[in-house]
């Protein structure tokens, strides 16, 4: 009989290696889960960091948003303005009228008035409270006015020289453009952007104080585990990066919250504002964040946490050495 011959053996099987990408993605996602895992056994703890974080974002993205919101406010005021031109008492109303039509059809004037001697005194006795002291004068003090509307939109420059020529006019005494408390608006926002861009630096501070001591307690309560890592080789950056994630999740959190709280405090506001807006014929209505900012406060929110945990991160690693 023959004997059978031995099978061959079969092409050894090698162990796949992972690459490089995937042992670094491997290494985030377990950091990603095990941060995760680690914030939501302590849900008390991470919320009570997490609203610290967000009602310090809320203060200097609320001062930010009402400061839009006026500025908004005074562009829609911009086109409201009237111009007032006082006419001499000589000119008759059939030629105060006419001058109103005429003005009407210029450039950069949007409507045009004409208020008689006698309108004027009867809406100042209607409106002011001193009808019967108004009895007491023998002559009608007020002069006829004609109320020019300048066209929305258009710049200051130009308005000031539409004022500044209808002041020319033989008929006219005397033009006035009430803008006067417009650009005191605009100059206390400049003054209160400023102060904001000042408060959020130092907001910023204590952000950055908030999360870098909560990463320092996280560092103190894993000493063991850091140096049995250390003992065993393990790089900075692997020990590092759970933190880095810690600090991530801390600024996110914190900056959804932030948005929030601007939210409600924006809805709460909605129609006391739009009934103050009322009061001056503005059709002006409070907005929200936009998404640019909604945006910032979450990248604001998630660069202070990075940079807070990486700063503990980095002072207190290096004091930790394994006892031989």
């Amino acid at each position: 009989m023959t004997s059978a011959k031995p099978a061959k053996p079969g092409p050894k099987r090698v162990a796949h290696q992972p690459s490089w990408l995937e042992k670094m993605t491997q290494d985030h996602v377990r950091a990603i889960s095990g941060t995760l895992s680690a914030l939501a056994r302590r849900p008390i703890g991470t919320l009570l960091t997490a609203f610290v974080i967000g009602i310090t974002l809320a203060l200097p993205a609320g001062l930010n948003t009402l400061v839009a919101n006026l500025g908004q406010a005074g562009d829609s005021l911009q086109g409201s303005l009237r111009a007032s031109l006082f006419l001499n008492d000589d000119v008759s109303a059939e030629r105060g009228a006419e001058l109103a039509h005429d003005i009407t059809r210029r450039p950069g004037v949007s409507s045009a008035r004409y208020i008689s001697r006698e309108q004027a005194l009867e809406e100042f006795r209607t409106f002011s409270g001193f009808g019967e002291a108004l009895d007491i004068l023998k002559d009608n003090p007020l002069p006829a006015t004609i109320v020019v509307t300048p066209s929305a939109k258009q710049p200051q420059a130009r308005t000031e020289a539409l004022l500044k020529d209808l002041g020319t006019l033989p008929e006219v005494a005397q033009a006035k453009l009430d803008e006067k408390w417009l650009q005191r608006l605009y100059a206390i926002l400049d003054l209160v952007q400023r102060a904001v861009m000042m408060i959020a630096g130092a907001l910023a501070l204590a952000v950055l104080i908030v999360v870098g001591n909560t990463i320092r307690l996280d560092i103190e309560n894993r000493r063991d585990e850091i140096e049995v890592m250390k003992l065993i080789g393990a790089p900075n950056s692997y020990i590092r990066r759970p933190f880095l994630y810690t600090g991530l999740w801390y600024g996110l959190t914190g900056g959804i919250l932030a948005c929030l709280l601007v939210q409600a405090g924006v809805m709460s506001l909605v129609q006391p504002a739009r009934q103050l807006a009322g009061l001056y014929d503005s059709q002006a209505t409070l907005q929200g964040l936009s998404l640019n900012a909604a945006a910032g406060v979450f990248a604001a929110g998630l660069g202070l946490g990075w940079l807070g945990a990486f700063w503990a991160v980095s002072r207190h690693l290096r004091h930790i050495e394994p006892a031989i």
